[in-house]
């Protein structure tokens, strides 16, 4: 197939399924955005990237912020426009898997792979719907891209420039640029591309990190440790057996009544929008560093339970049913049956292509599916997390599909003997 007929092909498949979702969910859309939408709101308003007007905030990882703030003020805030946006950013997505795979491997692989790709399920219903890890997809695939054919210092420094915005939109990805690097050195890149990564990817990070400290008062990429606290306490691992999801861990004792002191910079927020504009000054900076704190502690002093809460991450992250949280009231059947319909056999045959794809893909490979599951065991692991980069898997599974024998044609008949 011709290039320009794949491209076609491609974008077709991306684009039609995730726009008939988009219409279907049009009226529900806009009613399950994340807190990025309020800060957009914000600044697109005021100016100011906060939940406040003259309130700035880090409460949150930036880049799908800017993203949606760049949206609104150019088609305003409607189901129709940031969704439009997001299935641009799948398409975008799409093309740039078939080009990494028609590079590394061949034009039916790439093919595949972005189809493969593009075509899960969960994925056509998650892109359409406010959620930051769109930008999160796009990004891999650049990151692993330009991991995969950096020859240069200079193609190193762009891997590192992307990876620095991937940093601001996931904060969990502050580790892969020294992941990168020692990749580099494996593939004999020198130590000039091997330094370039880390180094661009702080030059892009510390503008918002220098903001932090001069508007905030700290040098932080985000402020949300409280986040990081609800998926690192005694109460953690019960809550997600039970199918619930981490905000429904049991609140510290300190937050009942929402002093200002631990009232989140989004709850004042909520306030500010609910009681004729009264403001309170949340110490952001304060309550990161007491969060951090009992994160450490709990680490320190129950490291058994911090254990069976690694083996119940990496088990949700990679789990082929979609995670309750995950997906709206009415759709279990696609959670429990469609989604590990198309997931199961995916990984089936991610595992068989690792045995037939070139050492440096291979490597790079297990390089993302280990760091996935490394920021599930900090974290905590759900259908969501590992989505993003299930374009690793795909490229894999096209590579083992593209591996099968093709049945020949039967070559023509004389003209003699078709009568």
């Amino acid at each position: 197939m011709r290039r320009s007929r794949a491209y076609a092909l491609v974008v077709a498949a991306c684009a039609v399924p995730r726009v008939l979702v988009m219409l279907h969910e049009r009226a529900g859309l806009l009613a399950n955005m994340e807190k990025s939408d309020l800060i957009a709101q914000v600044f697109v308003k005021t100016g100011t990237f906060g939940y406040v007007p003259g309130e700035p905030t880090a409460y949150t990882q930036p880049l799908y912020g800017w993203f949606l703030s760049a949206v609104y003020w150019v088609a305003g805030r409607h189901w129709w426009s940031f969704s439009s946006a997001q299935v641009a950013v799948a398409v975008a997505t799409a093309l740039l898997v078939y080009e990494v795979g028609r590079r590394s491997l061949s034009p039916r692989v790439g093919l595949l792979a972005a189809l493969i790709a593009t075509l899960q399920p969960y994925l056509i219903w998650h892109d359409v719907h406010g959620n930051r890890e769109i930008l999160d997809q796009l990004l891999g695939v650049a990151m692993l891209g330009l991991a995969l054919f950096a020859r240069t210092p200079l193609a190193a420094a762009a891997l590192g420039a992307v990876t620095g915005v991937a940093i601001l939109s996931n904060t969990r990805l502050v580790l892969l640029p020294v992941v990168f690097a020692a990749y580099l050195l494996w593939r004999r890149r020198g130590p000039v591309a091997a330094v370039a990564v880390p180094v661009l990817a702080a030059v892009v990070v510390a503008p918002w990190v220098v903001r932090n400290k001069v508007e905030v008062g700290c040098f932080a990429i985000t402020t949300d440790a409280r986040a990081l606290w609800k998926a690192n306490n005694p109460n953690t691992y019960e809550t997600l057996a039970h199918g619930l999801w981490i905000d429904q861990v049991p609140d510290l004792p300190q937050r009942r009544g929402l002093p200002v002191r631990w009232m989140t910079a989004q709850e004042a927020g909520d306030l500010y929008r609910s009681s004729r504009h009264l403001r309170v000054h949340v110490p952001e900076c304060w309550q990161e560093g007491r969060y951090e704190h009992l994160v450490l502690q709990f680490w320190e002093h129950h490291p058994g339970a911090k254990a069976k809460l690694m083996l119940q991450a990496t088990r949700m992250l990679w789990d082929p049913r979609v995670g309750r949280e995950d997906v709206p009231t009415g759709t279990g059947t696609i959670r429990t049956f469609v989604e590990p319909a198309w997931v199961i056999p995916l990984y089936a045959l991610a595992i068989a292509g690792l045995l037939v794809v070139p050492a440096e893909l291979r490597v790079l490979a297990l390089v993302f599916a280990g760091y996935e599951t490394l920021g599930a065991w900090v974290f905590a692991g759900t259908t969501r997390y590992r989505v993003p980069w299930d374009f690793v898997l795909a490229l894999l599974a096209a590579a083992a599909i593209a591996r099968l024998p093709l049945p020949r044609a039967r070559p023509p008949r004389p003209f003699s003997q078709k009568r």
